[in-house]
C-alpha cells in the first residue's frame, strides 16, 4: 500500500509529509525549529492537545495558530519563529 503525502512549505522549505499528520508533527519530521521564548530559550510542543500554546506558528499568513491542532493541507505555508 502506497502512503499518500502532502506537499507544503515550512519556513520556505518545500517538503512532502504523510497525509493526515498535524502541522506540529510535520515541523518535527523535517527538523525545523518551532519558536523561542522572549529570553531566547528554544520552545517546542509540550501538551500536543492545544492547551500549552508552545507550538504556535503562522499558517498561510495567519499568526498564533496551534500547530498541534491543525492537519497538514496541500500548499499550506507554515512559518515558525525558530
Amino acid at each position: 500500500m502506497k502512503m499518500s503525502t502532502v506537499r507544503l512549505t515550512i519556513n520556505g522549505l518545500r517538503v512532502h509529509v504523510p497525509a493526515g499528520i498535524s502541522v506540529a508533527t510535520a515541523i518535527a519530521l523535517v527538523g525545523q525549529p518551532f519558536r523561542h521564548s522572549v529570553t531566547g530559550e528554544p520552545r517546542a510542543p509540550l501538551c500536543g492537545m492545544g492547551v500549552c500554546f508552545e507550538c504556535r506558528v503562522r499558517i498561510d499568513g495567519v499568526a498564533q495558530q496551534r500547530a498541534c491542532q491543525r492537519v497538514v493541507n496541500p500548499g499550506m505555508r507554515v512559518e515558525t519563529d525558530g
